[in-house]
């Protein structure tokens, strides 16, 4: 049993209270609820402004070069365990790197004619390319900058051990994964989606979660969190059903997350770690009697191992430059494709289409005008609600679009371009089945209710 002292206790509360503080605890700030790491990112952001472009495109540009020179395997790569993980990647990953980097650069440089109907034009648009780089990758810059180098206080000093001790025999039953994971859930769902993920990757590579746990933590626990919900639903100009709206939200979210991992493609991953013997015991082992004994003791011994100040700003870095050089150039390839092809062609349509019987089946009003919305989503979570604000007169339509659009969860300009950017071993495929799985459980759930609300 780990030596428990006064030195290690306040190691185990003092970080872990700032990290909750810092990441979980919400607050209002200029009128909106969000967390304190993300206020701190849109504070430095604000002060940086006109940089931050230039500064997305250095990183992009230096991961593609960088990724392209990691091909040949280099010694000086090699041998460094930080530019082997972030430049040494299969020769697909290369190349949506080298796409990121021309696209962005395309879009700094303002090349093509806002509104233009030519290939340029349609990638660099405000909709597409200019939308990601100038929206997207230039908060996301800093948030993964300033939530990886604070991330280490929920990892480093025993909270995720000690809830993980105390909450298993409630997420293993419920969702099959262990209850470590309700901090990636919390993080989420208060703050960001992106900070879930991050902590979901870091977590998957250090050996505490397996294959199928960290795919359906980070494809089903890494939720929207309360600010981008309240943005959406103000979209479509239903406010004023904001309770019923987030009630509505966490109900189908549970459902989901009690459903998806027991069935494909998430039920098929196997339960194989990156780095064995980390992971926690489903039961509680001799000689502990409560949960809450065998937490203290795992936080203690987590304690026990930190380094130091030094190992702190290590992991910190580490998180960041992954998360730049990995994910950022993955946003801006597949989030601006994505949106390109939303923005250009029927081909979301078309493909929401087949939904057109289940809505019809639902009484859903303007079924055909709703359909258009449920493919769409997979590429960014907002398209959906502004193709209802501007065309779909019936109010519970708007519900119910708002509602599935949340609900989806996984939408390549972000959520999923950073798990398919990360070491997360989920493909696009997997990712398109479970945002269906996702869009059908969220209607059969949504519409009935929108039916007694309306």
């Amino acid at each position: 049993m780990e030596k428990k002292n006064g030195r290690n206790v306040t190691g185990f509360i003092v970080p872990s209270v700032v990290g909750i503080i810092l990441f979980m605890i919400p607050v209002k700030y200029d009128g909106n609820w969000t967390v304190t790491v993300k206020i701190i990112a849109d504070l430095i952001g604000g002060a940086l402004g006109s940089v931050l472009p230039i500064l997305c495109v250095a990183i992009v540009t230096v991961s593609a070069i960088g990724s392209l020179i990691g091909l040949a395997k280099p010694k000086f790569m090699t041998e460094r365990a930080i530019l082997a993980d972030t430049f040494c990647t299969s020769p697909v990953w290369v190349l949506v790197r080298v796409i990121g980097a021309v696209f962005i650069w395309m879009t700094y440089l303002g090349m093509g004619t806002e509104g233009g109907r030519d290939i340029v034009s349609m990638i660099t648009d405000g909709g597409a390319g200019g939308f990601v780089l100038g929206d997207l990758l230039t908060v996301l810059v800093i948030i993964f900058l300033i939530a990886a180098l604070l991330l280490p206080l929920l990892l480093d000093f025993g909270l995720l051990e000690y809830v993980g001790a105390l909450l298993t025999k409630i997420m293993r039953p419920l969702f099959k994964i262990p209850g470590r994971a309700a901090v990636d859930c919390i993080t989420s769902w208060i703050g960001d989606g992106t900070l879930g993920v991050m902590l979901t990757c870091n977590q998957y590579e250090g050996g505490y979660y397996s294959e199928r746990e960290a795919s359906v933590i980070a494809t089903t626990f890494s939720a929207v969190s309360i600010t981008f919900s309240i943005v959406v639903l103000e979209q479509v100009g239903l406010m004023q059903y904001f309770g019923l709206y987030y009630l509505m939200i966490c109900l189908v979210g549970i459902a989901c997350a009690i459903i998806v991992p027991r069935i494909p493609p998430l039920s098929l991953k196997k339960d194989r770690y990156v780095v064995e013997g980390k992971a926690m015991p489903d039961t509680l082992p001799a000689p502990y009697k409560t949960s809450h004994e065998y937490g203290m003791a795992l936080a203690m011994k987590k304690v026990g191992e930190f380094r130091g100040i030094g190992q702190f700003f290590e992991n910190g870095m580490k998180n960041a430059v992954g998360m730049w050089f990995g994910v950022l150039p993955t946003v801006m390839a597949i989030g601006t494709l994505a949106l390109v092809l939303a923005n250009n062609t029927p081909i979301f349509e078309i493909c929401g289409k087949p939904f057109m019987p289940l809505l019809e089946l639902l009484q859903v009003p303007e079924a055909a005008e709703a359909s258009k919305t449920m493919i769409v989503g997979f590429t960014d979570m907002f398209t959906p609600s502004i193709i209802a604000a501007e065309g779909i007169a019936s109010e519970m339509t708007r519900f119910i679009v708002a509602s599935v659009s949340v609900t989806q969860l996984i939408y390549l300009s972000e959520v999923g371009g950073l798990i398919l950017g990360s070491k997360l071993p989920v493909n696009i495929v997997e990712l398109f089945i479970l945002f269906l799985e996702r869009t059908i459980i969220s209607l059969l759930i949504i519409c009935p209710l929108a039916h007694l609300i309306f």
